[in-house]
């Protein structure tokens, strides 16, 4: 089959560690049906002649994103579940190109598989991190059971108080996610106020919950976006296991977190 992957050893190689990552998000439960979605910026990994390889479908964005102008991304696709994504990624998502001004963007490989319906959210997300300056390609969506079942809780939505009651789990969580957890209110998926709610948090946070939904992380490696997300979900298990066990884990003290923050030298 002819694919745009042919002959391109970097670009196999970025789109396979999508596929791992999708397989890894079905195995824990977080991707029930279609649930969760990913875009990375493959850019770097595209041949000479992408510009102008010609176009299955063009797609007119809400508004522009002049930032990511003439940039490449591999998204997942609408209604795509990642145990396919794990085992078909070109078959259940799409490489498209930003056109000259931003304002819209070309599927152009492999299939017409139809974006998921969250790309304006995620192109949102990538142009406010090239705003900032910030080299981050990814931004990984998922449904973690234990995460999304703490934000049904008041007190976790508190200013800081998942961070700090994650971070006391265990050390690796406290170096892992130095910047804590940013928290959304609950809004409706897919929605661009979702999307400017979640930016407002990735001003001072790598990882965003969205209260009632899921979680998303952004990074510039999509191994790295789920091993930040996986020691949150540890975390949180560590203290839900405990609350069934019938007490509250004490958790690392301030001292011990300060500790932690002085030997990696982590922002407080």
């Amino acid at each position: 089959m002819n694919s745009i992957l042919n002959n391109n050893e970097m670009l196999t190689r970025e789109v396979g560690k999508i596929a791992e990552v999708a397989g890894y998000l079905w195995q824990r439960g977080w991707a029930e049906y279609n649930g969760g979605n990913i875009s990375v910026n493959i850019t770097d990994y595209m041949p000479a002649d992408a510009a102008n390889m010609p176009s299955l479908k063009t797609i007119t964005l809400p508004k522009a994103f002049p930032l990511l102008a003439d940039n490449f991304f591999y998204i997942t696709g609408t209604g795509k579940r990642m145990r396919y994504v794990a085992t078909a990624p070109m078959d259940n998502g799409a490489i498209l190109r930003i056109n000259h001004d931003g304002t819209a963007c070309d599927i152009i490989a492999d299939k017409e598989v139809k974006p998921t319906s969250e790309l304006p959210s995620h192109l949102s997300m990538h142009h406010f991190l090239r705003e900032k300056g910030q080299p981050n390609r990814v931004v990984l969506h998922t449904h973690p059971t234990d995460l999304v079942a703490m934000s049904h809780s008041a007190y976790f939505l508190k200013p800081g108080v998942l961070t700090r009651t994650l971070w006391a789990m265990i050390p690796e969580c406290r170096i892992i996610a130095p910047k804590g957890v940013g928290i959304v209110p609950y809004e409706i998926p897919g929605t661009m106020d979702l999307a400017n709610a979640t930016i407002k948090q990735l001003a001072q946070h790598d990882v965003v919950l969205w209260e009632k939904h899921g979680i998303l992380a952004v990074g510039n490696d999509v191994i790295d976006c789920f091993d930040v997300i996986d020691t949150l979900s540890k975390s949180a298990q560590i203290y839900l296991n405990a609350k069934m066990m019938g007490f509250t884990p004490d958790g690392m003290t301030e001292a011990q977190l300060d500790e932690l923050a002085d030997v990696f030298k982590l922002p407080r």
